[in-house]
């Protein structure tokens, strides 16, 4: 692996950590909400401002100056409420991001993903089964917010954390591990492709600049 995608793991994983003693420790704190939320809205407007995307910058940018202005002043969105906002926009907005790849003349997104690993060459065979992952990956973001709101209103907040902060990744990566292993125990004719060709297809597309209308 390189060092690089070994840092940005570790920064990761001490993240979610922080973000869990943060939010058991301190739920009601304020100060605790800026510290956990903020990073996340910084590098999304970060992100769609190299992307030029002006609209996703500016509402980042003022959802992060909100926060902290509530973190110093007090007032506003009680912070469990706020984490509960961050973690089922996040989910909410990948199911989004997937399912409007399923619209009639779309390309589906992980069919996208699978011409850029494969160079552009795709079976009809790939094409249904990259089709049927994206609807698989919609109906698993959708999953995961509902699941979010449904302990939120019902458990502890601290079995809530424990969902948002630790068995949310968790389930992202035996997500991952199990489609890997289904798809080549149903379809063994298929290029093999590891997880991280697969992230590095999102990365370019991630990177590519933003389609602009004229």
């Amino acid at each position: 692996m390189r060092p690089r995608t070994v840092l940005v793991g570790l920064v990761g994983a001490a993240y979610v950590v922080g973000c869990h003693w943060l939010m058991t420790s301190a739920p009601d704190s304020r100060w605790n909400a800026a510290l956990v939320i903020g990073p996340m809205l910084g590098l999304v407007a970060l992100f769609a401002a190299k992307r030029g995307q002006r609209l996703v910058t500016a509402v980042a940018s003022l959802g992060l100056a909100t926060l902290l202005l509530q973190a110093w002043r007090g007032g506003g969105l009680a912070p469990t409420t706020l984490y509960l906002a961050q973690h089922v926009a996040i989910h909410v907005a990948l199911a989004a991001m997937f399912a409007l790849t399923l619209r009639p003349g779309q390309d589906p997104l992980v069919s996208a993903l699978a011409r850029r690993v494969h160079g552009g060459a795709m079976t009809p065979a790939m094409e249904a089964y990259t089709r049927k992952v994206t609807v698989a990956w919609t109906a698993y973001f959708v999953t995961m917010a509902a699941m979010s709101l449904g302990l939120f209103a019902f458990a502890p907040f601290a079995a809530w954390a424990l969902f948002a902060n630790l068995l949310t990744p968790l389930a992202m990566v035996l997500m991952f591990v199990g489609e890997f292993l289904l798809r080549y125990r149903l379809h063994p004719e298929f290029e093999r492709a590891t997880l991280a060709d697969a992230l590095n297809a999102y990365a370019r597309r991630a990177a590519a600049p933003a389609d602009r209308a004229p």
